[in-house]
């Protein structure tokens, strides 16, 4: 850096290496673009970094060379170089320079890259703009790692943040398995392992009708059949609606019925509108023996039911099934995106009940 009458000038040679930086990755196969760039921005904003520090008054230097460098870069490339871009490119190195991802993500992705720290991108460069503005480290890795899983587009990975996806897992697990959500996501175990509560359904659109049947529900779910698996997670495969089957002379319709390849039973979900009643429950587990009786092969595991409900007593659900219960499950679904300040707020008072009963 250089001074001429109180003017700041910048070598010209720092703006060369940085051109330079995203001229090579612009040179990259035009399928690997979008995470070549990822790489040249991190790149570009650990320049940035280091060349800011270098200066004396480093907020005003730090304000005059991303002006500087945003004029030159839009010269030379047309567009995508705004000084807000370029902040962004300076905050995604800050965020990502210390931050490591689970090893044995890493180690399923060796052909790329590292940066010195070695850590690793898999994602495009919208994602991580996503995904560097989430706080919490543990939440922000979970949603990196669900979003590779899963294939996640940009769309789905704001959907999911959005219905708060994070807080309704770890609701729904001990304390060890918190944590384990940033090593690993969702892992599917164990039957719990599929359940959410609340299942977030906005995509329905079934909030704009004052009233609905059980029918409607499911006919709205059908129309969005992929985004409701999405919704499920991973391993899910639709197997059919009002699935009928004979017992004793009476027929049965099951609402609708899934496979989980990952756990490798059946999974039956049995519709309600209102709130769920003991004998829900009760005709639940009869369709649960059938399936486990008449449907599931020898080799495969036992089938889950699941009740999903516009509301529901949990006291009630406690006192209806055995304590040993690994099959049936009451879950709510909702409408509308829930409060994500509220579930956080549980998820926070669930964390500091289970530390305290750990002390005791």
């Amino acid at each position: 850096m250089e001074k001429d009458n109180d003017v700041v000038t910048t070598d010209k040679s720092f703006f060369e290496n940085i051109s330079n930086v995203l001229a090579n990755a612009r040179k990259n196969a035009k399928t690997a673009v979008n995470l070549s760039m990822v790489y040249a921005y991190y790149e570009v904003g650990r320049m940035i970094v280091e060349e800011e520090q270098h200066g004396e008054n480093r907020a005003m230097y730090g304000k005059y060379l991303l002006k500087e460098l945003s004029e030159y870069l839009s010269e030379k490339y047309s567009k995508g170089f705004s000084v807000t871009n370029l902040k962004q490119m300076r905050q995604f190195y800050l965020v990502y320079a210390t931050d490591q991802i689970s090893q044995t993500l890493s180690d399923q992705f060796k052909n790329l890259p590292a940066v010195s720290t070695g850590r690793k991108f898999f994602l495009s460069w919208s994602h991580y703009l996503k995904l560097m503005r989430i706080t919490n480290i543990d939440e922000r890795h979970f949603y990196e790692i669900e979003s590779v899983k899963n294939d996640w587009s940009l769309t789905e990975l704001k959907r999911q943040y959005d219905s708060s996806l994070y807080e309704r897992i770890a609701l729904s697990t001990d304390k060890d398995k918190v944590y384990r959500l940033a090593l690993e996501g969702q892992k599917f175990e164990k039957p719990q392992d599929v359940i959410k509560d609340p299942y977030v359904l906005e995509f329905l659109g079934l909030k704009e009708l004052p009233e609905y049947s059980e029918s409607e529900l499911e006919s709205r779910i059908i129309d969005n059949l992929q985004q409701f698996l999405l919704e499920l997670g991973r391993g899910f495969a639709f197997v059919g609606r009002q699935v009928r089957f004979t017992f004793d002379e009476e027929h049965f319709m099951v609402d609708l019925v899934f496979y989980n390849r990952l756990l490798r039973c059946f999974v039956l979900f049995d519709l309600k509108i209102g709130e769920l009643k003991h004998q829900d429950i009760g005709q639940m587990q009869m369709y649960v023996n059938y399936y486990d009786r008449k449907m599931k092969l020898p080799d495969e595991n036992p089938t889950i039911g699941i009740v999903l409900c516009k509301d529901k007593n949990n006291a009630v659900v406690e006192m209806t099934l055995p304590e040993d219960n690994s099959q049936i499950f009451a879950s709510k679904y909702e409408t509308v995106l829930p409060s994500k300040e509220a579930l956080q707020k549980l998820l926070e008072e669930q964390m500091s009940d289970e530390k305290g009963t750990d002390g005791v």
